[in-house]
């Protein structure tokens, strides 16, 4: 495992690591201190074929027990279309804003499958909010 985070597929491969089930969607967070390094990854909730449920309790809940002040998502679609749902889409807006409040900047929402990634901050899905 690598120490920092730079790039999606760094966070990417990480997240590869923690798929038990390709045909279930995975959502995962890696939480970072200032400097991007990985103090934790796992597995936040475990899904169906086309959904998992995502609450931010949930996913900062780890960030704030670790202190971590940075986060990325990540999450696979057994269908292997990378275009974010509408879904993905709000679930990215609801814990951008929880992550503001909390002080955990959120990163990067990445959807991925076997072989590639969809960044959502580089296709820019996520802006800053402040």
């Amino acid at each position: 495992m690598t120490d920092v985070i730079n790039q999606p597929l760094e966070a990417t491969r990480i997240a590869r690591t923690l798929i038990t089930d390709w045909y279930k969607e995975h959502f995962i967070g890696i939480y970072l201190n200032t400097r991007t390094k990985i103090k934790k990854a796992e597995l936040i909730s475990l899904g169906i074929l086309n959904a998992s449920l995502v609450h931010p309790r949930e996913t900062f809940r780890p960030a704030l027990a670790i202190s971590a002040t940075k986060i990325i998502v990540l999450h696979n679609h057994p269908s292997s279309d990378l275009e974010p749902s509408e879904d993905d889409l709000i679930t990215t807006r609801r814990l951008q804003q929880a992550g503001d409040i909390l002080g955990i900047e959120l990163l990067d929402h990445i959807v991925f499958n076997e072989r590639r990634y969809l960044s959502m901050k580089e296709k820019k899905l996520i802006k800053k909010i402040r």
